[in-house]
């Protein structure tokens, strides 16, 4: 009996650790989120910096958009804001990065969409902002979220529209993870800024480099949580895999100095990618600011990319990229 209650009291326990570890990582309260329009404090961004981004979302938040909506494979409403700058206009499908913002993150990306004379549906991801769900997936499910994106974009505007697939940090894992999956073929590239190249990995760096935590001791209780309680497999899928069956441009951008995701995350990925690819990193660009830090050298190497993938890109109106 004393050996029943003992084991009873283990795994009580490593039931209690995980479902702490999946409340930490993986949940999002519906009742604490929002729109995050708060600017980084961290010392790694300067004033500057803060100052651009801040313009930036306030020229976004006064752009005029249409609230849309599509239902993922498991059941959620997911919506988006679509705007609209030029008739038949290539589309960029833009996702935001972990615990993240529209608004925030997609700023930046949203004005180049603009510069380069493409449309903008900036989503907000499962479990974030408007978007229905409790559980961050670190993109696994978010990549199959992206599939049904671009299939509404294509039922709604022509499947000959191109596509591009756009993302910053966690948003950046998510495109790179849907590149593997069966997408139209008018998706056209794919554009990954400061991407992780797994869940696991990224996890770990937090664990170990962050929270001070070794990862070989905190990593089961996380899966388990992942698998318990959030229902996916943390190992399901990842953006290093997927990248070696990938089949149209990718153009991936890191910041040196980024503290979050390590610039080497991108290098492996670039060195793991079978399809046409490209690798531009931004010497003392913190996590997801290469565009703050260089926005000359960023402008012109997404404006090379455009002309690259878009057919047409130097015919569009409202193209100064």
């Amino acid at each position: 009996m004393v050996i029943l209650w003992i084991a009873a009291a283990v795994l009580l326990l490593v039931l209690l650790i995980s479902y702490i570890t999946y409340r930490i990582a993986f949940y999002s309260s519906p009742t604490k989120r929002g729109e995050v329009l708060t600017l980084p404090q961290d010392a790694d961004y300067t004033d500057k910096q803060r100052a651009d981004l801040k313009e930036l979302m306030d020229d976004m938040l006064q752009r005029p958009f249409e609230t849309v909506s599509i239902r993922s494979v498991d059941g959620l409403t997911l919506y988006g804001r679509y705007y609209h700058f030029h008739d038949n206009a290539p589309i960029e499908l833009q996702f935001h990065g972990y615990r993240g913002s529209a608004f925030r993150d997609y700023s930046g990306g949203n004005r180049l969409a603009r510069e380069g004379g493409h449309n903008a549906l900036v989503v907000d991801q499962r479990s974030q902002g408007m978007s229905e769900g409790n559980t961050i997936t670190f993109g696994i499910m978010e990549r199959l979220d992206c599939r049904e994106w671009v299939r509404y974009i294509a039922d709604r505007f022509g499947k000959d529209l191109p596509i591009l697939l756009t993302g910053v940090s966690m948003g950046a894992a998510t495109v790179l993870m849907a590149s593997e999956l069966e997408l139209p073929g008018n998706v056209v590239g794919i554009i990954a800024d400061s991407p992780f190249s797994s869940p696991e990995e990224i996890i770990r760096k937090v664990c170990g480099e962050d929270r001070k935590i070794p990862p070989t001791l905190a990593i089961p209780f996380i899966k388990l949580g992942a698998r318990i309680f959030g229902k996916f497999n943390l190992t399901q899928a990842d953006a290093l895999r997927a990248v070696k069956n990938c089949k149209v441009p990718v153009l991936l951008v890191h910041g040196e100095a980024d503290s979050f995701v390590p610039c080497d995350m991108s290098r492996k990925l670039f060195e793991a990618c079978t399809s046409d690819k490209r690798l531009e990193t931004f010497p003392g660009a913190p996590h997801g600011f290469s565009l703050m830090v260089d926005p000359v050298r960023y402008r012109r190497m997404i404006g090379e990319f455009n002309r690259h993938c878009v057919p047409g890109q130097d015919q569009l109106p409202g193209n100064i990229l």
